[in-house]
């Protein structure tokens, strides 16, 4: 199989786009539960994964995190000792293969899309142990980014913030499209996706080698979007079609000074995707103290705890079941 990995940001149309590809019959893209971005930094809970015993702790919560999935891999099981046994060595990115492997499997598919955005950190793991394996580089406009974070219960929620783990992202991604090419990446932009998703989605097929099918515009009325949309307030709008005016909100909704600090943080990298400044041109980017960061970074925990009383508890443990499992290994003693 070669694989693919979305790679990105939140809050840029990936749910959208994880949908449209798992309409098609060569490839299943089944919700992520985040295997490497959730169970790497923790790894050193594990020891020397050469010793059996070590790996085998995690094969089984690298299984347990997919069972625990807010959105059920639908008809996979996974036996642990068939998982080991698809693993061409001992470590967590074969794991990882292994258990989408299985999916695909499942599911007839000739191979599968990792949809965990936060891959992007783990390029490097990924390309030394897959074969040419495929990227799509989804991206959206920052602005209209931030905004979308104000109002999600995940993330940062000050324009300062976010500019800075956004410009972080697209730089990563633009660096990888010109180390590897367009054979191995493709480009996508939230904006074309929703302006225009059929010849988007026919380039993705052309890229990825499979035959576009009309069905990928229906990605709404599938099972899995449903099921989806059942499991969080966080995704309940994958039920509806493309939203074609969703763009440029940030025009509407953020504060001129938002948008200045967005742009003097980050106005460089949204030059590079091919998107206008509003307010802040090239060499007149504001010059923030020590002091406005740190002003900045205070009211971003404000922020966040103001949303974050406001969640609906019981939607947050739905969206949130692997919690539980990710505290247990971070309260282990080292094996």
């Amino acid at each position: 199989m070669q694989p693919i990995f979305m790679i990105g940001m939140q809050r840029s149309g990936s749910n959208l786009l994880r949908l449209m590809l798992n309409q098609l019959s060569e490839i299943v893209s089944p919700h992520p539960p985040h295997i490497l971005h959730r169970i790497y930094p923790l790894q050193k809970q594990y020891g020397d994964l050469f010793d059996e015993h070590n790996f085998n702790l995690l094969i089984d919560d690298v299984c347990r995190l997919v069972e625990l999935n807010p959105v059920p891999w639908e008809k996979v099981e996974l036996d642990r000792e068939d998982v080991r046994s698809r693993c061409h060595e001992n470590s967590l990115v074969a794991l990882h293969g292994a258990v989408y492997d299985i999916c695909a499997e499942v599911q007839q598919a000739q191979t599968w899309c990792c949809k965990s955005l936060a891959n992007i950190k783990y390029v490097d793991e990924i390309e030394r142990y897959y074969d040419a394996p495929k990227y799509i580089f989804l991206y959206r406009d920052g602005r209209d980014v931030a905004l979308s974070f104000r109002k999600a219960v995940v993330g940062e929620k000050h324009f300062y913030n976010i500019a800075k783990g956004w410009m972080h992202v697209q730089e990563t991604g633009l660096a990888l499209r010109d180390k590897i090419g367009p054979k191995r990446l493709c480009s996508v932009s939230y904006e074309e996706l929703t302006g225009n998703p059929e010849a988007t989605a026919k380039r993705l097929c052309e890229f990825l080698g499979v035959a576009y099918t009309e069905g990928m515009l229906e990605f709404h009325r599938s099972d899995e979007a449903k099921r989806a949309a059942g499991s969080s307030d966080l995704w309940s709008k994958l039920t509806q079609p493309v939203m074609r005016n969703n763009t440029r909100k940030f025009l509407r909704e953020a504060s001129e000074n938002d948008i200045r600090i967005f742009e003097s943080v980050a106005g460089h990298v949204l030059e590079r995707l091919g998107y206008d400044r509003v307010y802040v041109s090239s060499g007149e980017e504001l010059e923030l103290s020590d002091l406005e960061i740190k002003a900045f970074n205070k009211e971003n925990e404000r922020l966040k705890r103001e949303l974050m009383s406001s969640v609906d508890k019981e939607d947050l443990e739905r969206r949130d079941r692997q919690a539980g499992l990710l505290s247990e290994i971070k309260s282990r003693s080292r094996v």
